[in-house]
């Protein structure tokens, strides 16, 4: 299933808790790419937890 996003400047993204990600790349191969990752989980809670 291709899921894939393109954002531009002041949009966002949601993945939920459940959601698994498999792409870790720019799209772009011409132009660097800048984001920000907000992660909000218990305290004590691993930051990821590999997909099965």
């Amino acid at each position: 299933m291709d899921n894939q996003v393109t954002l531009t400047p002041g949009q966002s993204f949601y993945e939920g808790p459940d959601d698994v990600h498999v792409v870790d790349r720019n799209a772009s191969g011409s132009q660097p790419a800048k984001f920000l990752v907000l992660l909000i989980k218990a305290k004590g809670a691993p930051a990821l937890v590999p997909a099965q």
